[in-house]
């Protein structure tokens, strides 16, 4: 028995090691990149490379934010994304609710159409979306990258969402149906706040899906004043290519919302994804 329970203990450790030292391995260019944007310039190309600035300084910010439109991006990427995520939560859940809980002819052949949606690479969308954003005078517009997320997200969040409401007993419905709810009640009062782990992870995919975009963004934009900071820190790169503290910097910028959305929302991510992932 003794000997059981040190080869489990020494399995642990073993298990705990490996985990640590992919953990360190995963984050050394990250913690790198910090540690490149606090540096002045000439401490930059410095070997061996230190993760601690001797002299750290927020010089490098200032300048990225200071040059080429870098807040006016900031502002635009925040606010595409933010109403990207409203968008999809919003009608991926409705979507969800009505593929989980009802009946209605042609429900299954739609639901897999919309699944086959996910079969087709984003790249051979470009042509026919840039052409229907064209015809309706969306290009070099904010609303022209919304519909486009929206719309490319919620197959996928839709398909989530559906297997979290299928999961949730039918008594609900019932007893709210014999108290005179109706299905908008119902959905409203009771589902969603049960589905808020699920729609705090559907959130989340959305907001960084639009936050990260960049290929479509680059194709419809021209007007420097309504590009988002995926192409403002391309456009910041090209011109400081040898200036990494100030590309890092801009870098950094882009990253720091991301880390701060998923430690808030930590809880519910994990909770979502395996509450929506298993059925009941």
């Amino acid at each position: 028995m003794t000997v059981n329970n040190r080869s489990q203990r020494m399995f642990h450790w073993t298990i705990l090691a490996l985990l640590t030292l992919g953990a360190v391995i995963a984050m050394a260019p990250m913690l790198y990149m910090v540690a490149t944007a606090f540096k002045p310039a000439a401490y930059v190309p410095e070997f061996p490379p230190k993760f601690i600035p001797d002299n750290p300084t927020l010089e490098n910010f200032r300048t990225a934010f200071n040059s080429r439109n870098f807040d006016t991006a900031l502002f635009n990427s925040a606010k595409v994304a933010v109403s990207t995520a409203l968008l999809v939560t919003t009608l991926s859940s409705m979507m969800a609710y009505a593929f989980a809980r009802f009946e209605f002819p042609g429900k299954t052949l739609l639901f897999y159409t919309i699944l086959a949606m996910m079969m087709v690479p984003t790249m051979m969308l470009i042509i026919p979306q840039f052409i229907l954003a064209s015809k309706l005078e969306l290009i070099n517009s904010h609303t022209g990258l919304v519909l486009v997320y929206t719309a490319g997200g919620l197959a996928f969040n839709m398909f989530l969402l559906r297997g979290f409401f299928e999961s949730l007993p039918y008594e609900l419905e019932e007893a709210a149906l014999i108290d005179g709810a109706n299905q908008f009640v119902i959905f409203w009062r009771i589902m969603l706040p049960l589905a808020r782990p699920a729609l705090s992870t559907v959130g989340v995919f959305s907001f960084l899906g639009a936050w990260d975009e960049y290929i479509w963004a680059l194709t419809v934009l021209t007007d420097p004043a309504k590009r988002t900071l995926p192409i403002a820190i391309q456009n910041f790169r090209g011109t400081r290519a040898t200036d990494w503290g100030l590309v890092f910097a801009a870098s950094l910028t882009a990253v720091v919302p991301t880390v701060l959305l998923f430690v808030f929302f930590q809880r519910y991510f994990v909770q979502g994804i395996t509450t929506g992932a298993v059925k009941k």
